[in-house]
């Protein structure tokens, strides 16, 4: 029996919006060895015949990864796209200068998009508009979405490619507020080239939907002035508006780690607000939309970076080994996009293979599931359909930065074509479990299907290519009777408890 009882009530009714899925997206990016030794890497022993790694492949399929963000990041506001396709013996060698890398540029938009094809999921394009500008976005667009008949999509036929991309989500930059972006702009100088970029491209292909960004995270110096005066620029032009967050346990302080996805929401609905106020300065009818395109853990693998020999082929940058711990981070986090599933419609975990990721490999060898893989996968496989607005009533505790952090912190969504209702329950108590009792009543004749459970009693423990001691099982004990679901959370757990109708 759990020490604490909380009490939730889903109802069909109260919905917050249709899921949107790309809310389960991820990114890859010229960095490290999310590309070279990731998903690529001719010569490994699963290497396809264009060179991806096969069980990598597989396990992408197994996450159902909607989107993919390309190719960056800091990377692309150095990026010159034409050095990226064509044949591959003519390409040139450059230096990366966002990551200190020599970039071979084996790699690029082509190959990319087979590697997505490959694996079923969708490119979200990036463009540079750091080092270039106006052109170089239009031109890509062309050559990517284009039938054939110009010069850029003929180019793209010539190079082997007949059939266009069709690639329908495009980012205007990255992180463009930065002092570390190359090409770094004030507020008014990317809202200008942001706004002209969006217009050409739009009018290369209508169809397109873009991407502003927003502050690179909520600890700007200019958060969030910048939202306001860049989409006082873009906003009748683009679609959504970026957010990017990372966190970490530096201290030690697992209860305070654990509360930061309320720093995360905090943080969406500052910038809806933003978004809003430019909306009513305007008195325009249409809505932006957020696109959270780079959330995760990132802090493990600070120190050992900064030992890296620059200019080397993909360096083992950014290699989190993630926690349990982190695994129940990722877990609130992403309850916490589909409560606002209403605005957030684009959300990319960062990044997909090795480098901040819930997936590493070994150049030459393994492949394995990194802990935060459990809690992204359940959600992506889970959480689509209709987020739902839950009564949540949960004990609360106070931490170090926190205050009336809810041991309970859950998500429901409900699959009307499926006829299948999820709840997503992170228990963040440290010393005990949780009973919670959850009133379903308006799901008629809904049966328990299984109670999924992540727990381990060491909240530092991580998986390794030989052992993996934190995998989820389906042995959560919960019980659905007359309409009331009475579900025991572990201590510290990830939780998805699915429900059917019988």
């Amino acid at each position: 029996m759990g020490k604490r009882k909380a009490t939730m009530t889903v109802d069909k009714q109260y919905q917050i919006a249709p899921v949107d899925d790309r809310i389960y997206g991820s990114f890859i990016e010229h960095l490290g060895r999310a590309v070279y030794g990731g998903i690529y890497e001719p010569g490994h022993p699963t290497a396809d015949e264009r060179g991806f790694r096969q069980d990598v492949m597989e396990l992408v399929r197994k996450l159902d990864v909607p989107i993919v963000r390309y190719p960056g990041g800091n990377f692309v506001s150095g990026y010159d796209w034409e050095d990226g396709v064509g044949p591959v013996d003519r390409r040139p060698r450059k230096l990366d200068l966002a990551w200190k890398s020599v970039e071979t540029n084996e790699v690029g938009t082509n190959e990319f998009m087979e590697w997505c094809r490959a694996v079923g999921t969708e490119a979200m394009m990036a463009v540079n508009l750091g080092t270039r500008g106006i052109d170089a976005a239009r031109h890509l667009v062309e050559y990517c979405n284009h039938p054939e008949g110009t010069y850029w999509s003929d180019l793209r036929v010539s190079h082997g490619y007949k059939e266009p991309h069709n690639i329908k989500t495009w980012c205007l930059g990255n992180e463009m507020d930065g002092p570390w972006q190359i090409g770094h702009k004030t507020a008014e100088e990317y809202g200008r080239i942001a706004c002209e970029a969006a217009k050409v491209m739009k009018w290369v292909d209508p169809d397109i939907e873009l991407v502003a960004c927003g502050s690179s995270n909520s600890q700007m110096p200019t958060f969030p002035e910048w939202e306001a005066t860049v989409l006082d620029h873009t906003y009748e032009y683009v679609d959504y508006l970026s957010l990017h967050t990372y966190y970490g346990n530096r201290s030690g302080d697992t209860a305070n780690y654990l509360a930061k996805s309320l720093d995360m929401d905090a943080f969406i609905r500052s910038v809806i607000a933003t978004c809003d106020y430019v909306k009513a300065k305007k008195r325009s009818k249409k809505t932006i939309h957020l696109s959270f395109d780079e959330w995760n853990v990132w802090y493990h693998s600070n120190q050992q970076d900064q030992a890296i020999e620059p200019w080397s082929v993909a360096p083992p940058l950014l290699e989190d080994r993630y926690t349990f711990e982190d695994a129940l981070l990722v877990g609130c986090m992403l309850t916490t996009l589909l409560k606002h599933a209403d605005r957030v419609k684009i959300a990319c975990l960062a990044q997909l293979v090795n480098v901040i990721a819930p997936i590493m490999t070994e150049n030459g060898g393994p492949a394995w599931r990194q802990t935060i893989f459990y809690p992204y996968m359940h959600a992506s496989l889970y959480g689509r359909g209709t987020a739902l607005r839950p009564v949540v009533n949960s004990p609360v505790y106070d931490s170090e930065d926190f205050t009336d952090v809810p041991y309970l912190e859950s998500a429901a969504v409900y699959d009307e074509e499926r006829e299948e209702l999820t709840i997503f329950a992170v228990n963040r108590d440290l010393e005990g479990s949780l009973l919670l009792e959850c009133d379903a009543r308006s799901f008629d004749a809904y049966g328990l299907t299984e109670h999924i459970v992540l727990e381990h009693d060491d909240v530092k423990a991580v998986n390794t290519a030989k052992e993996e001691p934190v995998k989820p099982h389906n042995r959560g004990v919960s019980e659905v009777n007359d309409g009331i679901l009475t579900a025991h959370l572990p201590k510290l757990s990830w939780n998805v408890i699915r429900l059917k109708k019988t």
